[in-house]
Order: structure tokens, then sequence, then C-alpha cells
């Protein structure tokens, strides 16, 4: 592994956001992408799961790589000196599937992610994934996941049916997370469909914005609810260097004492940059912006914020060189590598292990 710029030693590297899949889901994707719909996640699903099986296509190479756990990923970990991938099922998951499908697929992915993850230990950790659309046999799901296939977390792409976190319908699965003491990511997925006409043009739909303001509506939904008092110690992370959220900070916390005055909004315990801060940790994600990082630090502390390449859909190689010369210290550095990983997903700790476990 090459060596952390103004570093003496080598830093293990664990990347938090690192998407896969999994034929079955592909194929079922493939499925929805040929029905009719006005979800505004069927521009991605057509893009990459009705794209042609050949190397012409850009989208089904990129289907390709989702697929691929352990020749090309491997390939371009080893050659960028990325120790890890902490994998989920990458978006839209399950959740554009009826209950009984999503829940069957669910089941299939967090066993094949189990499994590839016993045969590289030292390159693998993995996020469950469950179905929200039957929060009863999702609880169980998760419980199985972390007792038995012992994963390290669960992902969650955003909405459901158009529905958030705050609808206690869904609390059943989030009292679950929160007895297991396991992290759930949020994952963007197109904008619910309340939100979502904005979007439609100039390519908003998805990463360029339109990501970033479905999942951090959903967050602020949650902290505004009320939703922490009853799960104080749920832990939620989300990506893309914490979709903006903290810098809003000052702002949420005046605007909401309002709305709580005026009685639109539930009466909170602590404010919501309290909230985000004791029960948010973020990642780099695809936002390689040393002004965003230096920022998310000082708002969120060095232990709420992690690395994150995006792999496929991001470059292994600007990330890593963007985290090696971020202007941090080598402890933070540490911290922001691997160490805050470790802790909140539940990795082993271990010394830089390039190529071990092939």
């Amino acid at each position: 592994m090459a060596t952390v710029k103004n570093s003496k030693k080598k830093i293990r590297r664990i990347a938090t956001e690192e998407a896969f899949s999994i034929p079955e889901v592909a194929s079922a994707l493939r499925d929805v992408a040929r029905s009719p719909s006005n979800s505004s996640d069927m521009i991605l699903v057509k893009r990459i799961y009705d794209a042609p099986d050949d190397d012409k296509s850009p989208m089904g190479r990129m289907r390709a790589r989702l697929i691929d756990l352990e020749d090309e990923r491997l390939r371009d970990m080893d050659e960028n000196g990325v120790d890890m991938h902490l994998l989920s099922l990458t978006a839209p998951g399950v959740q554009m599937f009826d209950a009984d499908t999503a829940t069957e697929l669910a089941a299939l992915a967090n066993d094949r992610l189990a499994a590839v993850i016993q045969r590289h230990p030292t390159r693998f950790a993995g996020l469950a994934t469950f179905a929200p659309q039957s929060p009863k046999r999702a609880s169980k799901e998760m419980d199985r996941a972390i007792n038995k296939l012992k994963l390290n977390g669960f992902i969650l792409n955003s909405h459901t049916n158009s529905e958030y976190l705050d609808n206690q319908k869904y609390w059943p699965f989030l009292e679950a997370a929160e007895a297991l003491d396991a992290c759930i990511y949020i994952h963007p997925r197109g904008a619910s469909d309340g939100m979502a006409a904005p979007f439609r043009d100039y390519g908003l739909d998805s990463a360029q914005w339109g990501y970033g303001l479905e999942v951090s509506t959903h967050a602020v939904r949650m902290i505004v609810s009320g939703l922490f008092d009853h799960f104080p110690k749920l832990k939620i992370c989300i990506g893309h260097m914490g979709e903006a959220v903290h810098f809003w900070f000052w702002r949420l916390d005046f605007m909401n004492k309002h709305a709580q005055d005026r009685g639109s909004a539930p009466k909170l315990k602590l404010k919501p940059s309290e909230y985000f801060k004791r029960n948010f940790v973020i990642t780099t994600s695809g936002q390689e912006s040393p002004l965003a990082l230096d920022y998310s630090i000082k708002a969120l502390g060095i232990d709420n914020v992690m690395w994150a390449i995006d792999y496929p859909y991001q470059p292994s190689t600007p990330a890593v060189k963007f985290m090696d010369t971020a202007p941090v210290s080598d402890a933070e550095r540490e911290k922001l590598y691997h160490g805050n990983a470790e802790r909140v997903f539940h990795i082993a700790a271990g010394a830089s292990a390039k190529g071990a476990g092939r």
C-alpha cells in the first residue's frame, strides 16, 4: 500500500459506501424497468437494468461491476490501496418490489453478502438489506443478519412508497436496530412522489441534486418528528458529506423553535442540531471537497465523519488521493480512514492488509 502523505506509517483504508448487487435483484429490477411506473427511480432503473448485456454499453458494464465482487472489484481495491469495502445492496435495493418479493430477495442478498465476507474477511464487511414494506418481517431479518450472518449494520434507500421513517408503521424495525446496536445507512434514491416534479429536468433527478435533497429531507423529518426522543440510541449514517444538513444547523434550530411555539411541530427535548450530532454519522462518499470536509469536522466532530468512495459509481483513485492529502492530522486521518468505521459498524480493528484474503 502507498504511504499516506505526511505520515510515516501505512493507514488502513475502509471505504464505507460501496455498492453491489446480485443477479436475482438485477433481474427483478429489469422487470420493473419494463413495467409502467411514474416513479422517479425509473430513470436510473431503466438506464442500468434495461441496458444491453455487452461491453459496448456503459450502463451494462456498470451493472456487471455491481454484480462482480471478487474479480475487478478486488483488483481495483488492490491498485488503489483500499483494504476493505463496506458493501451494501445498491439503490433502490428491494424497495420497489411487493412485500413478499422484497422480503425474499433481501434474505437472499444478505446470504450472498455473508458468504463473500466469509471468503474474504479482511477485504469485505457488509450492511444488510431488509424489506421495510413488511416491518415485522424486516425486524426478524435484521436480527438474523446481525446475530446469525454477523453483518455490520443496515442499508435503507430513503423513502418506501414515498413514506419516511417518521411514520410510526416503520418503528418496529427502528426499535430492532437500536436494540441490536446496529447503524442504519440511509442511501439516496429517486425523489418521493410529492417532491419529484422539479427534479425531472436538467439531470436533477439523481446525484446532481435530487438525491441529496431526498435524504436530507428524510433526515430532518426524522429529527423534527421527535423520533429520536423515542429512540435515543438509534444511529443513522448518511453519505455525500452529510447531504448538507449540518450546513443548516443554525437555521434549523432557530426555525424549529418557532414551529414548536406555534404548535406546528412536536416539542423536542433537544435542538435539531443536537440530535444530528448525537444520532447521526456521515461519510464523504462522492463529495471530495476539502472545504466541505473541514466544515463537517468542525460542525460534527472528527468522530462523526468517515471516508467512502461510492464504488463503482465513483472512481477509487481520486477518492483515495482526496483523503490522503486532506489537511488533517495523522490521528484525524486514522479516524476518517478506518477508526470511526470500525467503531460505528463493529468492524474488527486491524492493520493495513492489502491483498489479504485473496
